[in-house]
């Protein structure tokens, strides 16, 4: 490239043209002077400077004063306050689900007390207090007769230094235990700001509580309350230690009474107020804090023997229609004294029965021979006399939803060897078993279960205290028999009531089938547990009932029968749907 052309070129493109600097006077560019278009700039008037000046120096003004006031005039008082006022987080208690029985009736609820309309801890605004923390509800419970089902709690507890260890109610015993976790509900929290003299100056919730959910059940809040009370009175009149009764709905295990005296008082329980009744609670050999409906263990006696009719049905031991001989006793050979025969009685002299019959009358004779076997007629021995309790739900827990179930116990070799040091098993000790003596020991709840199965033809059901609760998995089992064997047993109990033991429920307002027991206690047998067992209506059952009296003079007059004579009675004008 010419580098000197290039030079010279360069120069000459560098001059600038008059018409390049110079406007056309005829083609003046459209600008808008209101909006400073074409202006490179325009001064702010002084006017503008001068007002905004003086806004900033008023508000400097103001804030000085305000410091002034704030820091010199109420400076001590404002740092007193800072170093006295404390900020405490607190719970704010929830209530507990209610509980009510099938008919919606409350069994057990929250009683606000005296000191504030709802359910926070704490005082109103500005109200000098020095417990902030105070319950402002307490658990109430119905009347006599549901202790042991609806149970107690504890409160809220704090330590010597005022701070809460256990920041909950917590049910400790019955539904309230079982079902603590779906009635107990979320306690809340808040913040509150208090002075050196407790006044509280302000009050903030962070979290807001969370009420429990409610329990509904199947108690039949009336019947309970008048089971309870013909229990308690027949105890009290006629010698008895207490008693238990369990109601039953036989197609879906509902409970509808399940009632146990003696009883503790659950407000007391809760409360822990009143050591001094406590304290009589616990020294009480009645055992005040057991239910017996699920925790007592009892001898069961001749309440047994439809469930050792199936067993003997089943195993082909004896037709239904045969006849055994009953003139008051048997006897065998001692098994230590050879020159001498054990005798085994029965109650009184029955004759001739079958099965039905037997069953009727209690024939203990009948029991003994097809149970343990005698002469030419065959027995069941004790192993399938076991078998066949295990199938109806002796010696296992029913799975009822309450706390601290007991399992029943059947006599076996093995029991035996394990508690008699060794002893051999006997004849005579089958005999005893076939009877419900012995060894045997169940829990009326257990006898409710077994009695239902009998009732509906088989069908085990778990009992639950929950109305409409069907859903839970494995609620029944099956105990497969034929129907005519079940058939002759409901027969029997019918008698039983017709003409036989139970004479007493041959009322006129529904048919009734049931089956007394009679079980002798103690070494002198001055001590009997009187049951009686069965179910209504006879053609449709649809409840089964247990009533154990426990521990009353052998000569006594008034029996379970007694009690379950009257609740009819009772039922019948108060409640007669039940026997519909």
């Amino acid at each position: 490239m010419n580098f000197r052309k290039f030079t010279k070129n360069k120069k000459k493109n560098t001059f600038v043209e008059p018409d390049e600097i110079f406007l056309d006077s005829k083609n003046l560019q459209n600008f808008d002077r209101q909006q400073f278009e074409g202006r490179i700039e325009k001064p702010i008037p002084r006017k503008t400077i001068n007002l905004l000046g003086t806004s900033f120096l008023l508000i400097i003004i103001l804030f000085g004063i305000r410091l002034v006031y704030l820091q010199v005039g109420n400076g001590d008082n404002y740092r007193k306050r800072s170093e006295n006022n404390i900020l405490e987080k607190v719970i704010i208690f929830t209530e507990r689900g209610i509980i009510y029985d099938r008919n919606k009736k409350e069994l057990a609820w929250n009683k606000k007390t005296e000191g504030g309309t709802d359910l926070v801890v704490g005082a109103p605004l500005g109200a000098p207090t020095t417990k902030l923390d105070s319950l402002l509800y307490t658990r109430v419970y119905t009347s006599s007769g549901f202790s042991h089902i609806l149970g107690y709690v504890s409160y809220p507890t704090k330590d010597n230094a005022g701070n809460y260890w256990q920041t909950e109610f917590k049910g400790i015993d019955g539904l309230e235990k079982e079902y603590n976790d779906k009635i107990k509900g979320e306690n809340g929290s808040k913040i509150i700001e208090t002075d050196a003299k407790g006044v509280i100056h302000s009050e903030n919730i962070i979290n807001a509580p969370k009420q429990g959910s409610d329990l509904i059940t199947s108690i039949d809040s009336r019947i309970q309350k008048q089971l309870f009370a013909l229990i308690k009175n027949s105890s009290q009149d006629n010698g008895f230690i207490g008693g238990g009764a369990v109601i039953m709905d036989v197609q879906n295990g509902e409970i509808i009474t399940s009632t146990s005296f003696p009883e503790y008082d659950s407000e007391i329980l809760s409360l822990g107020k009143d050591t001094k009744k406590i304290n009589d609670y616990m020294n009480d050999k009645r055992k005040i804090f057991l239910d017996k409906t699920i925790s007592g263990l009892y001898t069961p006696g001749s309440i047994v023997k439809p469930f050792l009719s199936l067993g003997a049905l089943a195993e082909g031991v004896i037709d239904p229609y045969k006849k055994i001989l009953s003139t008051g006793s048997i006897s065998i050979q001692n098994p230590y004294f050879e020159d001498q025969k054990t005798v085994f009685k029965d109650w009184r002299v029955n004759g001739w029965t079958d099965m039905a019959q037997a069953l009727a009358v209690s024939s203990d004779i009948y029991f003994y021979e097809i149970g343990g076997g005698y002469e030419d007629q065959k027995g069941l021995g004790i192993a399938n006399i076991e078998k066949y309790a295990k199938l109806f739900g002796f010696k296992d827990k029913t799975g009822v939803d309450l706390p601290d179930e007991t399992e029943g116990t059947i006599p076996s070799p093995e029991w035996k060897m394990k508690n008699f040091k060794g002893d051999i098993w006997r004849i005579g000790d089958t005999y005893n078993t076939a009877i419900g003596q012995y060894g045997f020991q169940v829990t009326p709840i257990e006898v409710a279960r077994a009695v239902s199965a009998i009732a509906n033809n088989g069908k085990l059901l778990t009992p639950h205290f929950i109305l409409g609760d069907m859903q839970k998995e494995n609620l029944f089992s099956t105990v497969n028999f034929k129907k005519e064997y079940f058939d002759v047993v409901h027969n029997g109990m019918r008698q039983a009531v017709t003409y036989g033991t139970a004479s007493a429920l041959n009322v006129p307002y529904v048919e009734v089938a049931a089956k007394t027991g009679t079980a002798q206690l103690g070494v002198k047998k001055n001590k009997v547990n009187s049951w009686v067992v069965g179910f209504f209506p006879y053609k449709n059952p649809k409840y089964a009932f247990t009533i154990m009296m426990e521990a009353g003079p052998s000569a006594n007059n008034v029996n379970a029968s007694s009690v379950m004579r009257q609740l009819l009675d009772w039922m019948s004008i108060n409640t007669p749907e039940y026997f519909l």
